[in-house]
């Protein structure tokens, strides 16, 4: 079964938005996990946005299921955290410091030997590694050469081409993630995932091991209801 883990960045959003704690992001993620999510998903930026570094710090402490924290493994301060909170997984996402959300994969060929370093620095405090790939067999291959754990499949051109011609929108994901796990690597996704794109990519990659899902389920959430919300997106990732 593919593993749904709620990215609640967006939470921290309208909680910092009156610099109060409401709403309650520790709570949120709890219940998340009550509701049937099998993780929770940060993503820390450097100006503290949204999800704080004493967010991650807190949820590690109260998290029962899985803590998976992103970030670009470039900022001292994120490492640094990492190394602190050991999170069940960390993901590393080559943002820049004002980057709104994630844009693109690592260039695992030129980035190979400084992935290496880091994947071995997280993997020897007991973190599983996950490297944010476009889907690119040559950026899985080199991701694979890092000693990685996973590979998280950065999805927003499926998204964004879905509705055209899904067929076209999945065919790179689906060599891609055949090779990764020919390759020996776990796969992960996200981005851009939702109500209407999850089933089709899950029927179609049926051994991913984990979705990644923040803006579009905490969006439906404001219609459907947060425990509703959650339950719809398990039914379409394991109908």
């Amino acid at each position: 079964m593919t593993k749904l883990s709620v990215n609640i960045n967006k939470i921290a959003v309208i909680r910092n938005a009156r610099g109060q704690n409401l709403p309650n992001v520790l709570k949120a993620a709890l219940d998340i996990e009550t509701f049937g999510a099998e993780g929770i998903t940060v993503h820390p930026r450097p100006d503290e946005r949204h999800i704080t570094y004493k967010d991650v710090l807190d949820l590690r402490a109260a998290i029962k299921t899985e803590l998976n924290v992103e970030g670009n493994c470039t900022e001292a301060k994120f490492v640094k955290l990492v190394l602190e909170t050991k999170p069940d997984q960390v993901t590393l996402v080559p943002d820049v410091a004002n980057a709104i959300t994630s844009s693109s994969g690592w260039d695992t060929v030129l980035h190979q030997g400084y992935l290496k370093k880091m994947v071995s620095l997280f993997k020897n405090k007991g973190i599983r590694v996950s490297i944010f790939v476009d889907p690119i067999e040559k950026m899985v291959e080199f991701a694979a050469k890092t000693g990685t754990d996973r590979i998280e499949l950065y999805t927003e051109s499926y998204a964004a081409n879905f509705y055209n011609n899904r067929q076209s929108a999945i065919s790179d994901y689906i060599l891609a993630a055949k090779f990764a796990q020919e390759l020996g690597l776990s796969i992960n996704a996200g981005h851009d995932l939702n109500l209407d794109n999850l089933r089709f990519f899950k029927n179609s990659i049926p051994f991913i091991d984990e979705i990644s899902i923040g803006h579009a389920l905490i969006s439906d959430a404001l219609y459907y209801g947060l425990e509703n919300t959650v339950q719809l997106y398990k039914r379409e990732l394991n109908n």
